[in-house]
C-alpha cells in the first residue's frame, strides 16, 4: 500500500486531513512539532487522533523556531488576539509551514512515501501567507528539485485537500469520514486539561464553522 506523511497539529483541520488520507488508501505516518507553542494540549490531541484514526506511526519532533519569538503563539509577552483584523495577525509563526514541510519531506524520502498531506486552508484562515495555494505550489516545485526521489522521476506530492474549503465544509467532510472532533484542540490558549478559551481567533473560526455546518460543537470550553 502507498505510504504518506501527514502533518498532524492536533487541530480540527489536520484531523480531517488524516481521515482523508486514510480514505485514499494511504498508510499514514503522522508528524507533529513541539516548536515552543504556549501549551502542549494540541500535541497531546495529535497523539490521540493518530491512534484513533489508525496511523502506522506517530512522531513528535522538537524544533526551535519558537526561540526567535515574534509570534503570540510562542512569545507570552505578546497577547493572543480575540478578534480578527486586517493583515497578517500576531499569531503567525515565521516560516513555520516551510520548516514543517521540509522535515516532512525528509521523512517521506526515508519512508519511501509518495505524498505529504497538510491541512492548510485559504478561505477560513487567519491571514497566514504560508496557507495559500501559491505557497503549496512553490514548495511542490522545491520538492521536485531538491530530492533523490525527484531526480529519479518519483517526486513527493504535496497535497492540501482542504485548501479551498470553508470551515463548515471541512467539518461536514470530517463527519462523513468518521472524525471525532472532541479529540481535537484548536485553541491558541488551551488550558492544561485541553479546554478551549472560547475567545481567541482560532476558537471563533471553529465555533462559527460548527454553527454553519449545523453540527453540535463538541469542544470543551473553560
Amino acid at each position: 500500500m502507498p505510504r504518506a506523511v501527514v502533518l498532524l497539529s492536533g487541530g480540527l483541520d489536520s484531523a480531517t486531513v488524516l481521515a482523508h488520507a486514510r480514505r485514499q488508501g494511504d498508510v499514514c505516518y503522522t508528524l507533529s512539532f513541539d516548536y515552543g507553542q504556549r501549551h502542549r494540549a494540541e500535541l497531546d490531541a495529535a497523539k490521540r487522533i493518530a491512534e484513533e484514526l489508525g496511523a502506522r506511526e506517530h512522531r513528535e519532533i522538537p524544533i526551535p523556531v519558537g526561540l526567535y519569538g515574534g509570534s503570540a503563539l510562542t512569545d507570552t509577552s505578546i497577547d493572543v488576539p480575540e478578534s480578527g483584523g486586517e493583515g497578517i495577525p500576531v499569531t503567525y509563526v515565521p516560516a513555520r509551514n516551510t520548516v514543517f514541510l521540509s522535515l516532512a519531506l525528509g521523512w517521506a524520502e526515508v519512508l519511501g512515501a509518495g505524498t505529504i498531506y497538510i491541512g492548510v486552508n485559504a478561505i477560513d484562515y487567519s491571514g497566514y501567507p504560508d496557507c495559500r495555494p501559491e505557497f503549496i505550489e512553490a514548495f511542490q516545485a522545491l520538492a521536485a528539485l531538491a530530492t533523490k526521489r525527484a531526480v529519479e522521476s518519483r517526486p513527493v506530492r504535496i497535497e492540501a485537500p482542504l485548501i479551498e474549503l470553508s470551515k463548515a465544509q471541512i467539518i461536514r467532510r470530517g463527519i462523513d469520514l468518521g472524525v471525532d472532533y472532541a479529540l481535537s484542540v484548536s485553541c491558541y490558549r488551551a488550558d492544561g486539561q485541553g479546554r478551549a478559551c472560547g475567545r481567541c481567533d482560532s476558537c471563533r473560526l471553529r465555533r462559527e464553522g460548527f454553527a454553519a455546518a449545523g453540527v453540535d460543537d463538541p469542544t470543551r470550553y473553560v
